[in-house]
């Protein structure tokens, strides 16, 4: 396809999302005289507290696992593995990785913690106490977000589809396409799994989608609209990338790429979300 249709397709793609939210809220049906579509619930958010966060790091993971931050960053030459301090934002430990892979998305699944890399075909594994990487495996997709539901690790790449996959094998177990009100619902990144769904990043969108991960519908709709403002973000690639949640705590925090804040934030309505 056209580089310039290409470019073009990301540009519609947040107003395309959006389209689809107002029909949702409103119940408008998409021709006349048939049943209005099921509506799916759309959230704001307010904002509990903010910590520095590296403006450097081109954020592609995001986690929080026993007590500590994780991140994996991207762009070639500059990709990394890091465990880092919350209040501060500084790094108490970053493993980089060579200059021909551009990390994607991490996960942790039991004490293993898997990085996908964006075009090489290569999720990286590491053991989680210590960073040490361990082995590497084969993914015939590219890579983009990855999040643990308990039994599988779930990874996007991009398109519709989330992939379901053994954690020894890291071969997909199944594929579930994703749909709001029926519409495919594309651009999925960074993921987290929360509360028994999926939530993922909508690429050059200000949305995080929630997936019910049996049926692949979308079941609501957080709209962080503003927040990029907040964190004094002005480049077109300093996108909303990058979701962790604190089940002990009961915090959720959200980044993006080349943000210099991460913040901490809670979801009014919604139930037990930084409630």
């Amino acid at each position: 396809m056209p580089g310039a249709i290409v470019k073009a397709l990301l540009w519609m793609l947040p107003m395309l999302l959006c389209a689809v939210i107002a029909r949702a809220q409103s119940g408008e049906s998409s021709a006349a005289g048939t049943a209005p579509r099921a509506e799916v619930a759309v959230y704001g958010y307010e904002v509990v507290a903010s910590y520095a966060h590296n403006p450097a790091f081109f954020t592609q993971g995001l986690l929080w696992h026993k007590g500590e931050l994780y991140e994996g960053t991207g762009r070639y030459g500059e990709s990394a593995l890091m465990k880092l301090d919350l209040d501060s934002g500084e790094v108490k430990q970053r493993i980089p990785l060579s200059a021909r892979f551009f990390g994607e998305g991490i996960a942790v699944a039991g004490e293993r913690l898997f990085q996908l890399t964006w075009r090489e075909n290569t999720i990286f594994e590491y053991d989680v106490a210590s960073l040490e990487r361990v082995n590497s495996h084969y993914l015939a997709t590219e890579g983009w977000g990855a999040t643990w539901d308990g039994q599988h690790l779930i990874v996007s790449d991009g398109s519709d589809r989330l992939f379901f996959l053994d954690p020894d094998t890291l071969v997909p177990e199944r594929v579930q396409p994703v749909r709001l009100n029926g519409q495919p619902v594309r651009n999925l990144n960074e993921l987290e799994f929360i509360n028994g769904e999926v939530w993922a990043n909508v690429w050059m969108s200000e949305q995080i989608v929630t997936i019910h991960p049996e049926s692949g519908q979308v079941t609501a709709v957080i709209d962080l609209r503003g927040l990029r403002e907040e964190a004094g973000i002005r480049q077109r690639d300093g996108v909303l990338n990058g979701i962790a949640w604190d089940e002990d705590n009961n915090r959720l925090f959200v980044t993006g790429k080349l943000w210099p804040k991460l913040f901490e934030i809670r979801i009014p309505g919604m139930d037990a979300i930084g409630q």
